[in-house]
């Protein structure tokens, strides 16, 4: 991949889109076909990014910065104090996995969501979730009602490809993504040509939204990055029909 722009750091590994200031009045606008990419570095100020991962982590046995997750035996049987946080298990051909990272899913009443086999119900809002939510109000007009919180601990952490266009989420919908803690890469790829891909290093306080049909042309994820040792916060926000 070449490096386009010296800031955002955005890459492009095939095809260069046309980027240019967001008419939101904040970050850059890339357009894709079948979407666009709004991209917002530091939309959350640094002091309010870090106060959020002390609150979103905050629990009575371990010390978020220091504990190494992954030597944690049970995250479920944590008492956690504002965040609800859940590690999921999948089945696969008969066996079952833990997914690899820890999850919590928060929305109005009655807005379940359903992938990979999961069910969610959401637990109520918290206010810092509702502040987050005011705050995408600003540069996004999508009424959203639903979050879905994911924490990768460490680079061992990561989702694979895939396509938020579950029926729940209807035709063509906007999803916005608030990334805390350490930066990882985010990639995209076209559905018709896995060469074609952009890559975008999100980093503590930024945002991402996705626009338009891409959820039905294009996959995106979240790979491993062995080096990395600290944890990374996602919230992805989303409208449930």
């Amino acid at each position: 991949m070449n490096n386009l722009f010296n800031e955002p750091e955005v890459l492009f590994s095939q095809q260069t889109y046309p980027m240019q200031p967001s008419p939101c009045g904040r970050g850059y606008d890339i357009e894709v076909p079948h979407g666009t990419l709004r991209y917002i570095p530091q939309f959350i100020e640094k002091k309010i990014a870090d106060r959020t991962l002390a609150v979103f982590f905050e629990n009575s046995q371990y010390d978020w910065n220091h504990t190494n997750w992954h030597q944690v035996q049970d995250i479920n049987q944590i008492d956690w104090k504002n965040i609800q946080w859940h590690q999921d298990t999948i089945k696969m051909y008969g066996k079952s996995h833990t997914l690899p990272r820890i999850s919590a899913w928060y929305g109005d009443t009655g807005k379940a969501y359903k992938y990979s086999g999961i069910l969610l119900h959401p637990n109520p809002w918290n206010s810092a979730l509702l502040w987050m939510k005011q705050q995408l109000a600003t540069v996004c007009d999508t009424p959203f009602n639903s979050v879905l919180l994911n924490w990768y601990r460490s680079g061992q952490d990561y989702i694979s490809w895939h396509t938020d266009a579950e029926k729940e989420l209807g035709l063509n919908p906007t999803i916005a993504s608030l990334n805390f803690g350490e930066s990882r890469r985010f990639l995209l790829r076209r559905n018709d040509d896995h060469e074609d891909k952009i890559e975008i290093r999100l980093a503590h306080g930024d945002l991402l939204i996705m626009h338009g049909e891409l959820q039905h042309f294009w996959q995106h994820s979240v790979p491993k990055q062995a080096k990395i040792k600290d944890g990374r916060l996602n919230m992805t926000f989303r409208n449930i029909l």
